[in-house]
């Protein structure tokens, strides 16, 4: 047999733990080097699948329940409850307005979000970008943009949050990483269990 069908029969036919295990790295190492800069490439952006860490775009209950009678913080003392329509109302949008943005139900920690490029992002997309001191990037939907100096710059909010963090009130366009256009719901977690069990065995 040539070293070649003996590679081949090694990774294809052998049904062993070292045909496995090679198998897995080979498998890491295309998706990591080929796949994910090929996506990249191609929706224009460093980040094409990004999973969500976090439940800050979740909605609680349907959207009347969310936009009317979600309990929310007008500031981080809570000194007085508002609905989402109230909170969303300050940034002048409306729920004919909201009800036409991508997502409107939000979506939920452990869903696989895909990005396109940030050309054209407007009012209600969801954004994902760098944060200055965050490890992480940040995904939250875009309740303002201006101009600055001739660039964009975003405001965003978590749907699931009351107002906008001081991190998010003043995004660059150049901290922009892409915008959201798909969701795959569930499948994150496979990221997040491997993330997990990672921090466990360090």
């Amino acid at each position: 047999m040539t070293p070649l069908k003996r590679i081949w029969h090694f990774l294809w036919e052998e049904d062993s733990i070292w045909s496995w295990i090679v198998n897995i790295v080979l498998a890491f190492i295309l998706i990591k080097f080929v796949v994910y800069p090929g996506l990249g490439l191609l929706l224009g952006t460093t980040h094409p699948i990004v999973a969500v860490v976090s439940g800050s775009m979740e909605h609680d209950g349907t959207f009347n329940y969310w936009w009317h009678e979600f309990p929310c913080c007008r500031d981080q003392l809570c000194t007085q409850s508002v609905s989402q329509k109230e909170t969303y109302t300050d940034y002048g949008i409306n729920e004919e307005a909201f009800g036409q943005f991508p997502f409107k139900n939000g979506f939920n920690k452990g869903d696989i979000m895909i990005l396109w490029r940030t050309t054209n992002t407007k009012l209600g997309d969801v954004l994902v970008f760098n944060a200055d001191h965050r490890l992480d990037p940040i995904i939250h939907r875009v309740v303002d943009v201006d101009i600055v100096d001739g660039k964009k710059v975003y405001k965003t909010k978590g749907d699931h949050n009351c107002y906008s963090a001081d991190f998010e009130k003043y995004i660059r366009e150049e901290n922009a990483i892409g915008k959201a256009v798909l969701r795959i719901p569930l499948l994150g977690y496979i990221k997040l269990a491997f993330v997990g069990l990672l921090e466990m065995v360090k």
